[in-house]
């Protein structure tokens, strides 16, 4: 990754925002809608983040600079080159954001994508997430340990399963969810055989699998790029020694063909 994606909290903050014209209104209405408070460069030293939309070259250099001087990450339109963060596209299935960003490439490109992902994701999406945050006490109450918690959402949330979150009943689901879910923990451990080192030759089952573990057992050359398809508080560890894996581990091994 060329960038480090996060969301950023301005509720209540100051975000200085300059230029005039559609994109500097677009800039606004988008700090406004997370309840950021746009402000001029006269009121910087309130803020952390800013946005230039200048139409001039040098003039929208100059203004992230005087900005980049005081301590604020800057934002400026059409000039990646010039910016600390992009903006992404962003879907909004409230409290659900889905951020599609491409480091600045082609902000046309990123709308198309959210445009395709807006017809896959219902509505009702925010409300699952609204659900599970209230039952969070429940469904720590009924799985106690962290790992079981995690593997028993896995299986919720899966492709399919109760709570698939691209059901549109699925927020209704979450009480019944609990009263009947399997208290099984069963470990599991997979061996995948990579034929390959590019990580897009990984069929769609391995990537699942690698998705999902809580454990990756691997050999010394696996690429980083495949290592980097797990999540990322995946336990990685070398193939060797007496390492045993817990919950869903998946041993990664090299072809040894050819």
């Amino acid at each position: 990754m060329k960038s480090l994606p996060l969301f950023h909290r301005v509720a209540g903050e100051r975000v200085v925002v300059l230029g005039q014209g559609d994109a500097a209104e677009a800039k606004r209405r988008l700090v406004e809608r997370a309840g950021g408070l746009c402000g001029g460069e006269a009121e910087a030293h309130h803020a952390r983040l800013a946005f230039v939309a200048l139409d001039d070259a040098q003039e929208a250099k100059a203004a992230a600079m005087r900005l980049k001087g005081k301590g604020l990450l800057v934002n400026v339109t059409d000039r990646p080159e010039l910016c600390d963060f992009t903006v992404p596209s962003v879907l909004d299935r409230d409290p659900v954001l889905v951020a599609v960003g491409t480091g600045g490439a082609s902000a046309g490109l990123a709308k198309h994508l959210r445009l395709r992902l807006e017809a896959l994701l219902p509505p009702s999406l925010g409300r699952l997430a609204e659900g599970l945050y209230a039952a969070r006490e429940a469904i720590r109450g009924r799985f106690p340990d962290a790992a079981d918690r995690r593997r028993a959402l896995d299986r919720a949330l899966a492709e399919d399963g109760v709570l698939d979150p691209l059901r549109e009943d699925s927020a209704e689901r979450i009480e019944g969810w609990l009263e009947n879910a399997a208290d099984d923990a069963a470990s599991s451990c997979v061996e995948i055989v990579l034929t390959s080192d590019d990580p897009d030759d990984l069929t769609l089952r391995q990537a699942r699998l690698l998705g999902r573990a809580d454990t990756i057992l691997h050999d010394a050359d696996v690429p980083l790029a495949i290592l980097n398809r797990a999540r990322a508080d995946a336990v990685r560890k070398p193939l060797s020694g007496n390492f045993s894996g817990h919950g869903h581990t998946v041993i990664l091994r090299r072809s040894t063909a050819g």
